[in-house]
């Protein structure tokens, strides 16, 4: 309900100020309702069969929502006005939470009671708009400018202090305990990497579309929707049968190795690049590539999880997601700016030195791609908890 109220007060927005305040409410709604609704399923969905294909429905949502955001916001934007990218959630939220009140079984809370970690909460989400902020602006006034170094010190003297409080509040809001555990801590690890390539992949991708090919936004989004579709069809039942049949390492890593290639190929698309050309095969390696990930990632993460711990499990999973993908996006932004900025020095027209910069940028993604893989392949995940379906993929098929 938090989203949705907030929802209409952005459609609603007077100014940016106002809109920024309500965006970031609107933030706050919508990551609880990640953390509830990823807990929810591990909750309720308890065979293994079963919560393969729930986590791969969950998985679509997560992973194509956003692409299928750019299609639908191209078509609102392009047929209406931005506002209704805004109005367009107060049906969907209402509608959502009438399903929740009618479907969803009652259960009761904790009975424990903890204290809010506010303290951890502040100096978290200070320290990452601070190194967010930092790191958009190091282009403008200079990286080893006093202004850029002082908020880097900050926002990493905040981070620390985040830590520090965390080991020794008795409820904190990311309890350090759950890292022991293997498989979350190497999931986390690899979802801040993936999500920081995926975003940039979304983003820049847009930008290269819209800037130098001049598509307009209602074009913009239908390029992206062979790898909405993609995406779809393996999130939505492929996705769940490969981990059935190959666990979550061997699918894991494949998608890795595909998402790596796509944005390769994006390394190389020219100034007057084809859509069947040099846009499409992209986008079918990366659907297939992000649709095979969200599933076993997602199963990685929380299959050593004890159930009483699901929840803060689940809010430290999508924390993860969000954090790589900020940071991801500031700075191969960042890179694509500076390098946009020295090719505009060294004579080269606009739309080349734009289409350098975003080059740039596909470039370090796809090494973030590998660089992600290779941490995958370099720690074990724990076999007997990390692959809980090969027991059922022996069972005979009729």
């Amino acid at each position: 309900m938090l989203f949705t109220v907030a929802s209409l007060a952005c459609g609603l927005a007077p100014s940016q100020v106002f809109l920024i305040a309500a965006r970031a409410i609107q933030g706050f709604g919508g990551a609880i309702v990640a953390a509830v609704a990823l807990s929810l399923v591990m909750n309720l969905f308890t065979k293994p069969v079963e919560r393969a294909k729930a986590m791969g429905i969950y998985g679509f949502v997560n992973s194509g929502g956003g692409s299928l955001g750019v299609l639908l916001g191209g078509i609102l934007t392009n047929s209406l006005d931005w506002h209704w990218i805004f109005l367009v959630n107060l049906p969907l939220g209402i509608g959502g939470v009438a399903l929740s009140l009618k479907l969803l079984p009652t259960t009761p809370g904790s009975s424990e009671k903890g204290r809010l970690d506010t303290t951890g909460a502040i100096t978290v989400t200070a320290g990452m708009l601070l190194a967010v902020y930092a790191i958009v602006n190091g282009n403008q006034v200079g990286w080893t400018s006093p202004q850029t170094l002082g908020q880097l010190s900050g926002a990493a003297a905040l981070l620390i202090l985040f830590l520090i409080i965390e080991s020794r509040v008795k409820a904190p809001l990311m309890p350090l305990r759950l890292f022991k555990l293997r498989n979350l801590a190497t999931a986390n690890a690899i979802g801040i990497l993936w999500a920081g390539g995926v975003f940039a992949w979304f983003f820049l991708s847009a930008l290269y579309l819209q800037l130098i090919l001049g598509y307009t936004p209602l074009q913009v989004g239908l390029s992206f929707l062979p790898a909405n579709l993609i995406m779809a069809a393996f999130s939505l039942g492929l996705s769940a049968k490969l981990v059935v049949r190959f666990g979550i390492r061997g699918p894991l890593t494949v998608e890795l190795l595909l998402l790596t290639i796509g944005l390769a190929l994006l390394v190389i698309a020219p100034v007057n690049g084809s859509f069947l050309l040099h846009v499409l095969p992209s986008m079918i390696i990366l659907g297939i590539g992000s649709g095979m990930a969200f599933n076993p990632l997602l199963l990685a993460a929380m299959s050593d999880v004890p159930t009483k711990d699901s929840g803060l499990a689940s809010g430290i999973v999508n924390t993860s997601f969000m954090m790589g993908g900020a940071l991801g996006l500031a700075v191969l932004a960042s890179l694509a700016a500076a390098r946009t900025a020295t090719e505009l020095e060294s004579g080269l027209d606009q739309l080349s030195a734009l289409l350098s910069g975003y080059h740039m940028a596909f470039l370090v993604g796809a090494l973030i791609f590998t660089l992600t893989a290779t941490i995958l392949a370099a720690t074990r995940l724990q076999p007997s908890r990390a692959i809980p379906y090969e027991e059922e993929s022996t069972l005979p098929h009729h």
